[in-house]
């Protein structure tokens, strides 16, 4: 699937092919909380790396959050944001070069809609925070061991 994607501004735009489309897990860690906003919670999407296009980079800064269990203290995720609002855009890790982890919040084509969540690393979340799981979600304290590309493929939604 095509998506389409901007920060609030306008200054960021950018597109990029996902086989793996649908928002369906949201992250309650202190770094997607604090970085994100929202509901105290952000949801990722999966895309190809390869794929991505944008117009306006010179407008994007990079924010890679402290993480006490790499060599030198930092996250070798790069979250990519726009300098100007502040608008969150995607993840991108080196070490999954074919990988992009766009924002669901950035995302303006129209998403499909998941027929189940998943809520993870929910043991950092905000005590304010709610876990919002309905029937058939799964929660998890940290990360689950389905992947977002095997969650795709154990429902039957890969594009």
């Amino acid at each position: 699937m095509r998506l389409e994607g901007s920060c609030h501004c306008g200054s960021v735009r950018f597109s990029l092919e996902s086989a793996h489309p649908y928002p369906f897990n949201r992250c309650y860690c202190s770094i997607c909380r604090k970085t994100q906003g929202g509901g105290g919670y952000t949801i990722n999407l999966g895309g190809d790396y390869a794929s991505l296009s944008i117009e306006g980079e010179e407008h994007l800064s990079v924010y890679h959050a402290r993480d006490t269990r790499a060599p030198d203290g930092i996250s070798p995720l790069g979250r990519h944001f726009c300098k100007h609002c502040g608008s969150c855009l995607w993840c991108y890790d080196s070490r999954w070069p074919e990988l992009v982890h766009p924002f669901a919040s950035a995302i303006d084509t129209a998403l499909p809609v998941p027929p189940e969540h998943v809520n993870l690393m929910t043991a950092y979340k905000a005590p304010w925070c709610e876990t919002e799981a309905g029937p058939q979600d799964k929660t998890f304290d940290e990360y689950p061991d389905e992947s977002l590309a095997q969650w795709h493929q154990r429902l039957g939604l890969t594009r």
